[in-house]
């Protein structure tokens, strides 16, 4: 046989295989290579820019300061670490469970009893004045920040208690004492708000998406300063903020007995109790293992037992706790797959309660009755209303109504004057089930404004029906039980939307957090 041809190496390949050489004797050498590739640096001085306005400096005048030496960042690569090295590797990987660590123990709950002397937020506007607190008694679219969708003439007028009631919301004025923008209770966006119940003075709660809880008392007096003198230090109101969470404050609740106890519920899982006499907050409810996720979106109380708590989860569950008993005992009971983002029990029938979720229902329950065994448990279903899109918040009003917000673009009320007849276990037929009222609304929150959530007003002095919810134009709206609105609330220097709103439980204040943490007072 005749010998086989050695192969013609082509021209590229011969190329290819010269810079492969090339490449493996730099990178075989590379600090003695650095030197020859990186250029030396010039001797001489840099000339300065010429800048029109500044006058020549005579080069006697000018003295160089010597900088201390800074250590500068060496690549890997520099350091003769290859791409696979094991040491490299290991060092991302500490590196990496170094801040998982570090985001872990930031969210996770801390157990026990907080001083508030220990757990203040830092800061130029947070002071301890807890003081002043202390003895109380008892279709998608976009916003338009500026544009009213309230119209006063479009209000019924042959109803003189209505009449009455719009006349009183529409004449509340925004807070004067200080700007909205001086009054920031909290570091981060407000995701929850309550006023205290004492008729006394104005005492307004707000709790962060990073746990942090303010407390402002707004009859403080305003300190007394020269308007005309521009140049006069204006001090800042007096607030107390607290870290007593250490993830997102869902729920403030006020005990009905007990004017100096204050409730906070979180998605660290925790429910804890302020003692505002004491200046203690003392955890009150929390998962038995530490590392258990339950994450709590709402709490309330029956006005009945005030040793009682309700509380409701991302979880989709439902739970009741005794305060005198250990959280292993609550009860716990799994109502719906997907979260329970707001709920509220019945003031004057707190057997009674109204569930809003993810799942797209409004539900109302009853606790006298709990069906099922296991795992399956919970208290019976009285009736339930499906809507479009999810529900975000189901409020119970002390005549029997539920409002409910939705993003499907509609505030919807129902109506059940004869709830406290019912039997337990009641089945409301469908057709009661259907909402009496629908108000167009436009819920489109998006990431950077807290959920809108209708809020009625407890225990209404006049005795007349009515709720606040944010508006993302900026405003604040009022609206009566029949939904009419009554108002549409608003004032200089509100810059973002007042998206958390509350009603004092009896009183005519309305008090809307922002997403900068700042609070809008109108009264």
């Amino acid at each position: 046989m005749p010998p086989k041809k050695e192969p013609v190496m082509s021209e590229f390949e011969r190329k290819r295989l010269e810079n492969i050489a090339n490449n493996n004797a730099i990178l075989s050498g590379i600090v003695t290579t650095a030197d020859k590739i990186l250029p030396k640096p010039a001797l001489t001085p840099r000339s300065k820019p010429k800048r029109a306005s500044t006058p020549r400096v005579k080069r006697e005048t000018i003295v160089v300061r010597e900088q201390p030496a800074r250590t500068t960042r060496q690549s890997s690569r520099l350091a003769g670490l290859g791409a696979d090295s094991d040491v490299l590797k290991r060092k991302f990987e500490v590196e990496v469970e170094t801040e998982a660590e570090k985001a872990k123990a930031k969210k996770l709950r801390v157990s026990g009893d907080l001083k508030l002397g220990d757990i203040k937020v830092e800061g130029r506007k947070w002071e301890n004045g807890m003081d002043s607190l202390k003895g109380l008694g008892l279709g998608v679219r976009g916003a338009q920040p500026g544009v009213r969708t309230f119209i006063e003439d479009d209000v019924d007028e042959t109803d003189e208690n209505l009449k009455d009631l719009r006349l009183r919301m529409t004449g509340l004025k925004l807070y004067e004492k200080w700007a909205v923008n001086d009054i920031k209770l909290v570091p981060q966006r407000i995701y929850s708000m309550g006023f205290h119940p004492t008729e006394d003075k104005p005492i307004i709660f707000a709790g962060d998406k990073e746990g942090a809880m303010g407390v402002f008392d707004a009859s403080q007096d305003a300190p007394d300063v020269d308007d005309e003198d521009e140049e006069a230090d204006y001090p800042d109101p007096v607030i107390s903020a607290f870290k007593t969470h250490s993830r997102t404050i869902t729920s403030f609740h006020f005990s009905p007995v007990d004017a100096n106890a204050v409730y906070s519920a979180s998605y660290d899982s925790s429910i804890r109790k302020l003692d505002l006499n004491k200046g203690v907050s003392t955890e009150v409810f929390a998962p038995s293992e530490k590392n258990e996720e339950l994450p709590i979106s709402a709490i309330d109380m029956p006005s009945t037992d005030p040793n009682i708590i309700i509380f409701s989860t991302l979880h989709g569950s439902l739970g009741r706790h005794d305060l005198r008993t250990e959280a292993a005992d609550a009860e716990i009971w799994g109502l719906t797959e997907q979260k329970i983002g707001g709920f509220s029990l019945h003031p004057m029938q707190p057997h009674l309660v109204a569930t809003a979720s993810l799942d797209r229902t409004l539900k109302i329950w009853d606790l006298r009755k709990v069906t099922g065994k296991g795992d399956l448990r919970h208290p019976a279903l009285l009736g339930e209303h499906e809507s479009r899109l999810s529900v975000s918040h189901a409020s119970w009003s002390s005549a029997g109504h539920i409002a409910t917000s939705s993003y499907d673009d509609r505030i919807k009320i129902y109506s059940f004057p004869d709830a406290g007849k019912w039997a337990a276990g009641h089945d409301i037929p469908e057709k009661q089930m259907a909402p009496a009222h629908q108000i167009p609304h436009n819920n489109q929150t998006g990431r950077w404004v807290t959920i809108l959530k209708p809020q009625w007003q407890r225990n209404p002095h006049d005795g007349l029906q009515k709720f606040v919810i944010g508006n993302m134009n900026r405003f604040v709206d009022v609206y009566a039980a029949n939904g009419e609105q009554l108002a549409q609330l608003d004032g200089d220097g509100i810059t973002a939307v007042p998206a958390v709103a509350h009603f004092h439980p009896s009183l005519d204040w309305v008090a809307g957090g922002t997403a900068s943490g700042k609070l809008c007072l109108w009264m």
